[in-house]
């Protein structure tokens, strides 16, 4: 099978990432995340080290939504009916998300408390 070329496969990844947008509400949550995490970095005038290190995190979290959604597609085609494997798989990559989600909250107490509270 031939490659597509580089900018069709560019454009078949911001095609995913619409997909997510458009079809998937924890996504868009996490991507509001986003936004007010950027608004807080220039309003706050965070150094660069702590802008990356939020930027970084958010979109660790989003990356990590799009490969729980995939595992769940996938689980979803292979086994459409209830299945307890299916179940813990499905399970375990939520979990996954979960806990970037909170040590993204944490890293965020840590770098934001310095900007709020001083």
């Amino acid at each position: 099978m031939q490659k597509p070329p580089l900018h069709k496969s560019f454009l078949n990844a911001f095609h995913g990432v619409f997909l997510m947008i458009k079809t998937e509400r924890n996504f868009q949550i996490e991507l509001l995340a986003f936004f007010a995490n950027l608004f807080f970095i220039f309003y706050l005038h965070l150094s660069a080290t702590d802008a990356a290190i939020v930027i970084f995190l958010s979109f660790a979290v989003l990356s990590a939504e799009i490969f729980n959604t995939a595992i769940e597609r996938i689980c979803d085609i292979i086994q459409p009916d209830f299945d307890k494997r299916i179940g813990f798989i499905k399970d375990i990559a939520a979990g996954a998300v979960v806990l970037l989600a909170i040590a993204s909250v944490i890293v965020g107490v840590l770098v934001y408390w310095k900007y709020i509270f001083t």
